[in-house]
């Protein structure tokens, strides 16, 4: 394969900094962008410490920023988009999450083809396949299922639709005459080192004398290891750049996952805590239809208030369907075209994300 350059949006997150990682240990990677929203000491000390023979340019940005888009893309042949607003809870205002997922991925497609650069590969997730209901059960998913979200919530919506943008993108004609070639990954939960949400989750059970909630306990889910995610990436830019692998690649989306066992979110956190003498709430909590419509009850609650008073419910129907539902998926068909094996495996994945 010839030299390649690649600029990793959201640069600064928790998967873009292990694509990065990676990338510095491609032989024909000769220059990283990294474009950060925000950049901090930590991030400069983190990039210092890259053993790597390829330049790394930092860039300072807004996803939503059209001129800033341009230059980091200019002369690049590949972007790995994974830049986004991940939230669940109601923190953040819709058009907020809408104009990031959403409108900054149309904006970096656009530069892309103005800047003539032939790769983009879009971290996506498996919420844009659902899950749509409690009652709904996804083992072992694939591609060919055509699963698809039907709520309204902004992250959910935001990203299939972003999705969607970058898969009908594949085959536009670029400035110099050449063609865009995209694809997308869809992530499950990703865990790992420095993982801020499983810190989140410590830390509150810190506070509650070593008790992890128990909110979780009703779902089945496969996550994936941070470095296995972030490989798959890069069999992604490999792939989409090799004439032979690429015509099966180009405008297709892949579930990745690894071989971490299923199990729920709440056995997730225990399993990765419980060294530390952290454990399982064993006490009595609501059956999940109840959970359903109490979370129905304080959203219309909410709803109400709204023309008096900005109350956010502590859960909504999204969060409690998300959390506690059966949705695995198969990465057989990335195994097929792209070439994954996930290089990590369970056991080390889990003594590494628990110390």
């Amino acid at each position: 394969m010839p030299e390649w350059s690649c600029l990793v949006t959201g640069a600064g997150g928790f998967l873009g900094q292990r694509i990065i990682r990676l990338l510095a240990q491609e032989k024909e990677v000769q220059e990283i962008r990294a474009l950060f929203r925000s950049f901090t000491p930590k991030h400069r000390e983190e990039l210092s410490k890259l053993q790597t023979k390829a330049k790394v340019t930092v860039l300072k940005g807004d996803i939503l920023d059209v001129q800033c888009l341009r230059r980091a893309c200019q002369g690049v042949s590949v972007v790995i988009h994974t830049a986004a607003s991940l939230d669940i809870f109601g923190a953040i205002p819709r058009q907020t999450i809408l104009d990031i997922n959403l409108k900054g991925t149309q904006l970096l497609l656009d530069a892309c083809v103005e800047a003539s650069v032939p790769v983009f590969i879009y971290s996506s997730t498996v919420s844009v396949a659902g899950p749509n209901s409690y009652k709904e059960i996804i083992q072992n998913g694939c591609e060919e299922e055509n699963h698809e979200s039907r709520w309204s919530h902004p992250y959910p919506y935001s990203k299939k639709m972003a999705e969607k943008a970058v898969l009908a993108a594949s085959g536009r004609s670029l400035r110099d005459g050449g063609t865009l070639h995209t694809c997308a990954l869809r992530l499950p939960f990703i865990y790992g080192e420095g993982s801020q949400h499983i810190s989140y989750v410590v830390n509150r059970a810190l506070k509650n004398n070593g008790i992890l909630d128990s909110f979780a306990k009703f779902s089945v889910i496969n996550p994936v290891f941070v470095s296995n995610a972030a490989w798959a990436h890069i069999l992604a830019a490999r792939g989409l750049q090799d004439p032979n692998k690429a015509p099966n690649i180009q405008g297709q989306f892949y579930y990745i996952s690894d071989e971490t066992p299923y199990q729920s979110y709440n056995d997730l956190y225990y399993t990765l805590s419980k060294d530390w003498g952290l454990r399982l709430d064993s006490s009595w909590s609501l059956p999940l239809p109840m959970l359903y419509w109490l979370a129905f009850l304080l959203e219309t609650v909410s709803f109400l208030l709204r023309p008096i008073y900005n109350y956010r419910p502590p859960f909504n129907r999204y969060l409690v369907i998300v959390l506690n539902n059966v949705f695995t998926f198969s990465y057989k068909k990335s195994q097929r075209d792209l070439g994954y094996e996930p290089p990590v495996s369970w056991e080390e994945a889990r003594e590494k994300t628990s110390q």
